[in-house]
């Protein structure tokens, strides 16, 4: 479901992650609402997966709707790295 180089954004509830999926879609954006990964903690059981090619026009619509994720994640393998923040690529320790 989730490939390796994707992107999985993690919310800290149903409602947000929801209106996150409506939002994108208003937008037409390629996103895809998935059950969270069992290798990521997510309080709501749901995540947003979209492709590394669209990373910027996602995340940069996530902020301006004030719809941030609590979390975001890359598939790297058979592993998931946390990324610090929209459109760094770079993780955390």
């Amino acid at each position: 479901m989730v490939r390796d180089g994707d992107f999985v954004a993690i919310f800290n509830s149903i409602h947000r992650v929801m209106k996150a999926e409506k939002v994108l879609k208003e937008h037409l954006l390629p996103i895809l609402l998935i059950p969270a990964p069992r290798a990521l903690r997510a309080d709501c059981g749901l995540a947003i997966r979209y492709a590394a090619a669209d990373r910027q026009a996602v995340e940069g619509v996530l902020s301006a709707s004030g719809l941030l994720p609590e979390e975001i994640f890359v598939r790297e393998g058979e592993s998931y790295r946390r990324c610090d923040g929209p459109g760094d690529g770079s993780a955390r320790a």
